[in-house]
């Protein structure tokens, strides 16, 4: 008998267990997966002087003017504003910046853009971007590619402690220097 009942509390143990694992609801892949770039790229290096996480947004047929529309703040992806983190200090453009996290916004235009690091994280597209949480305002130079490019992405290029990050989208791309 009591072979009997330890078999039923058992199998009554496992069954809820099954139930509380199978009940759980998990998200859809996201239409724009998050990413990362890193410099330097090579995963073996773990001494890195920047990483950027930001979501992936695809032109499906859509303008870049049309998602990131021209003279007005833009997250640098889709979802979350892009973050960037330095590990050391580094000049940003022309400007220097001090190791940390910040959030990565752009300002598109028919020439070069402006690239902002701003001091918010954590924020959901720029809709609470504010002038005042800036950490700089660089040049991010505009160049054109022969392809199209389908899905935003971001790379890193570049020699020792000097780097180069890449925005690419559509035919732009857009240029910073990163130097350690």
């Amino acid at each position: 008998m009591k072979k009997a009942l330890l078999s039923i509390a058992i199998f009554t143990i496992a069954l809820i267990s099954s139930a509380d694992i199978t009940a759980q609801k998990f998200a859809k892949v996201d239409v724009s997966p998050m990413d990362a770039a890193t410099y330097p790229n090579n995963w073996k290096e773990s001494n890195k002087l920047v990483k950027i996480t930001y979501g992936r947004p695809q032109l499906k047929g859509r303008t870049l003017d049309k998602l990131a529309p021209n003279d007005k703040v833009w997250r640098t992806g889709a979802n979350e504003a892009a973050e960037i983190t330095f590990y050391k200090d580094v000049i940003f453009g022309d400007k220097p910046v001090k190791a940390g996290t910040y959030a990565l916004f752009t300002i598109p235009t028919d020439g070069d853009w402006t690239v902002i690091l701003s001091t918010q994280r954590n924020v959901w597209g720029a809709y609470f971007y504010d002038v005042k949480d800036d950490v700089v305002r660089v040049t991010g130079k505009v160049s054109k590619s022969d392809e199209n490019i389908e899905s935003f992405s971001i790379v890193f290029e570049g020699e020792d402690n000097n780097a180069t990050m890449y925005l690419g989208w559509a035919k732009t791309i857009v240029s910073v220097p990163v130097k350690g």
